[in-house]
């Protein structure tokens, strides 16, 4: 009796080893697997959906958690560089505005946004990877080459100092000094009393009379500058500037949707997309726009926002 209860025992002890082998490692798998999700999650409808990956944008949603929705390539034109859950693509880059002196160095693909670059003998002002106008490089003469025009800076020429030029150089910067106190204070008058005018400039007519000359508005780059620009002008007033100007009724929806009551972020998307749209004539073209509908206040906004940009681009 006793042997049959020894072998009862062992026999159980072995069942269950048998078991936990075969039952735990089973557990283990299962925990460890990894989500399908090859590119993130996001939310939607209390589901875990899946981004489309980069190059492509979404057309409809999951219906079942850490699932694909329909994603699409994006249209020729278009780009996407980071997997998303967007329903639009980002617009390219356009490299071939005329007076820009700009030309392509990469075309813009579904997954990658196209890259400008200057023309030969010209040089861009500013960051060179985002560049919007290039200028011509300065050219020596018999005194020859210091440093060659590339990337973001201009031709600098040998100099040629002799001891008895000195008094002549020193004359010479003390007129251009004297000079640049003279336009400042000129420039100082003239902004007085254009935001008196509205956005225009003040000047005596040959007969006497008061004429209004328009404003010079500096081009500059608006891409660093379409966050301040957009807290300038605000979501209302964008959306109108973009229907006068004949952008699409989708994408101002789309830039709505996308970021739902958020107007900061809405206001960026637009003016990006309207920037793009009007090219190097931007800047010119939002001061006009803003005074034509009596947005004042704006425009001067903006102006000084310009004029800023402007200073701190100019040459030294």
């Amino acid at each position: 009796m006793t042997a049959d209860s020894n072998k009862v025992s062992a026999l159980f002890i072995v069942c269950v080893l048998i078991f936990t082998l075969v039952s735990f490692p089973s557990a283990s798998c299962q925990t460890d697997a990894g989500s399908p999700c090859e590119h993130g999650t996001y939310r939607h409808e209390e589901r875990d959906c899946c981004r489309c990956g980069v190059g492509n944008k979404l057309k409809a949603h999951c219906v079942a958690n850490l699932q694909y929705g329909e994603c699409e390539p994006c249209e020729p034109g278009t780009f996407s560089s980071q997997p998303s859950q967007e329903k639009f693509c980002e617009p390219c880059k356009h490299c071939h505005h005329p007076n820009e002196n700009l030309e392509e160095a990469e075309p813009c693909t579904p997954p990658r946004n196209a890259k400008c670059r200057c023309k030969p003998d010209h040089y861009c002002i500013g960051d060179i990877k985002n560049c919007l106008l290039c200028h011509p490089c300065k050219k020596c003469g018999a005194e020859g080459i210091k440093v060659k025009c590339a990337g973001n800076n201009n031709t600098v020429c040998n100099e040629e100092i002799k001891g008895g030029n000195q008094a002549a150089i020193i004359a010479g910067i003390v007129v251009a000094v004297l000079l640049l106190i003279i336009a400042a204070a000129a420039a100082v008058f003239i902004w007085r009393k254009k935001s008196r005018s509205g956005g225009q400039v003040i000047a005596s007519g040959t007969n006497g009379n008061v004429e209004l000359l328009p404003l010079r508005v500096p081009e500059v780059d608006l891409q660093h500058l379409i966050p301040d620009i957009a807290t300038a002008i605000g979501w209302k007033d964008m959306k109108k500037l973009a229907i006068r100007s004949h952008v699409p009724t989708a994408t101002i929806e789309t830039c709505e949707l996308d970021h739902p009551g958020d107007s900061g972020e809405q206001t960026c998307k637009l003016l990006t997309i309207w920037v793009e749209k009007e090219g190097r004539q931007a800047s010119k073209r939002l001061i006009e726009m803003l005074n034509e509908s009596n947005k004042k206040v704006k425009a001067e906004r903006v102006m000084d926002l310009l004029r800023e940009a402007g200073r701190a681009n100019a040459p030294a």
